[in-house]
């Protein structure tokens, strides 16, 4: 039987206590409709988690005891910081669910020279990425940025180990070539539907990145992105 999992803010130290976030109360008790009795793992964000056992319903909360406590070990090692500008409509969404459902750590929306929508809503891609990471099991939330321009960006990935710059066209990626062993930061840039500008190209190059492309055929930005984050980070597990 699946144990259903919940991010809250809270220490997690006390051996009975109310489940602090009102919304993953509301989950518990109205959309999944747990009850008294059954068991649920609660996590602080910050890899720290409970076993717990739903002791009571108030008004408006829930009350917990606990029954376990340990360590979340899915996290991987290396962090993957994810460079995507902003696409159509909910594409972004997606990209920001299913990165995080892949191990994605930071997620920064990149306004480029083809970006057509400019603006995101960073508190619902909050809530996107809390709930993916509840979902997938995670034991801490990536973080979402607001928006940066693309020269911020380069600024931005500067400090880390290697960061790879993908684009329709370019020599096919290959793990292979750069060891991921001992890096401790990686960044993963994604364009946006019309792919990059010719000088964010150049620019990459002068910044020492590794421009590849995800084969020979030609993928939404939004699946790039998730496939990106996976080749980068999955095979790590």
């Amino acid at each position: 039987m699946k144990i259903h999992r919940f991010i809250v803010d809270s220490d997690l130290a006390a051996p009975v206590f109310e489940i602090p976030d009102r919304e993953a109360a509301r989950q518990i008790r109205s959309v999944l409709k747990l009850k008294v009795g059954e068991t649920i793992i609660l996590g602080n964000g910050r890899l720290d988690e409970v076993q717990c056992r739903i002791h009571a319903f108030s008004l408006q909360g829930v009350e917990v005891e606990v029954v376990s406590r340990g360590r979340n070990r899915n996290e991987f090692r290396t962090q993957v910081v994810l460079f995507c500008a902003i696409l159509k409509k909910d594409n972004f969404e997606l990209v920001v669910q299913k990165a995080t459902e892949v191990g994605v750590t930071e997620i920064y929306p990149v306004v480029s020279k083809r970006t057509v929508k400019l603006e995101v809503n960073v508190e619902r891609l909050a809530k996107v990425a809390k709930e993916a990471a509840e979902q997938s099991g995670r034991g801490f939330v990536p973080l979402i940025h607001d928006p940066i321009k693309f020269s911020e960006a380069l600024l931005y990935a500067a400090p880390n180990d290697a960061n790879y710059f993908f684009e329709q066209g370019a020599p096919p990626f290959d793990r292979g070539v750069l060891s991921l062993r001992g890096m401790d930061r990686i960044g993963v840039f994604i364009g946006t539907e019309g792919g990059w500008d010719e000088t964010e190209v150049a620019a990459a190059k002068q910044n020492f990145f590794h421009v590849a492309s995800l084969g020979t055929l030609t993928l939404r930005a939004e699946t790039a992105a998730i496939i990106a984050t996976y080749l980068i980070n999955g095979p790590q597990a």
